[in-house]
């Protein structure tokens, strides 16, 4: 199902962290610039609480899981708001993965019951089968394309049978380009953006053992991205 909902709601900043980039010294250079922009989003983000809505999209996904507890594990959890805080009001036990320490040390704040690792979430690894949920909110297209088929693996290998993959796309709609490496302003910053098409996207989830379940053009703070959710096919 592939549909465009232009609806109108808030995002949380928390949730849109960049990763390291490219290869070699460049990369350590701009990763180190890069959690220098989230940690400094970071001082911000209290007085940003409460302004951010996502429940429509947390209850759409939530809906569609087959069980009403069990353990998610978010990539690019950032302060832990919205989904994770979510989530665990559900029951459910939370991982979180974010490479800002500053983001990190609001989570423990905000989101207590969130269990948090400082990592790239490229490098991160937990054995198989250990989360029926797995959402990438605002942080896989901020990471080159050629790096998603490794977080597709791996994600799938995470998952138990019938688990789902919830991430957020960027596509032509919102960088101008069917396939995109490079920058877009945000916050008067210069952010690293990076997308194939959708069409490519879905052959790589199927290469990689999902299915795409649904896939909606929506519309949030005037920026529209894909939001994909994916299924173990298992």
């Amino acid at each position: 199902m592939i549909l465009k909902n232009f609806s109108y709601n808030h995002v949380s900043l928390s949730q849109k962290f960049l990763l390291s980039l490219n290869n070699g010294i460049q990369t350590d250079t701009m990763a180190r610039n890069l959690q220098d922009i989230y940690d400094s989003f970071a001082e911000t983000y209290e007085d940003q609480r409460g302004l951010f809505d996502m429940s429509e999209i947390f209850e759409t996904f939530y809906q569609s899981l087959e069980h009403e507890k069990g353990h998610l594990l978010d990539l690019g959890c950032g302060a832990g708001e919205p989904i994770p805080r979510l989530f665990i009001d559900n029951g459910w036990r939370v991982i979180g993965v974010d490479f800002s320490r500053r983001m990190l040390e609001m989570a423990a704040k905000f989101v207590p019951e969130m269990k948090t690792y400082l990592s790239d979430i490229r490098s991160i690894d937990f054995a198989s089968g250990s989360f029926d949920a797995v959402t990438a909110v605002y942080s896989l297209f901020h990471i080159p394309r050629k790096d998603h088929r490794l977080l597709f693996n791996k994600t799938h290998t995470w998952l138990r049978p019938r688990g789902k993959f919830l991430f957020t796309y960027a596509t032509e709609e919102y960088t101008g380009s069917p396939e995109f490496d490079g920058y877009k302003e945000f916050m008067g910053q210069k952010l690293y953006y990076s997308h194939t098409t959708p069409a490519k996207l879905y052959s790589e989830l199927k290469t990689c053992g999902f299915e795409t379940e649904s896939a909606v053009y929506r519309e949030i703070g005037g920026e529209v991205f894909l939001w994909v959710t994916a299924i173990v096919n298992k």
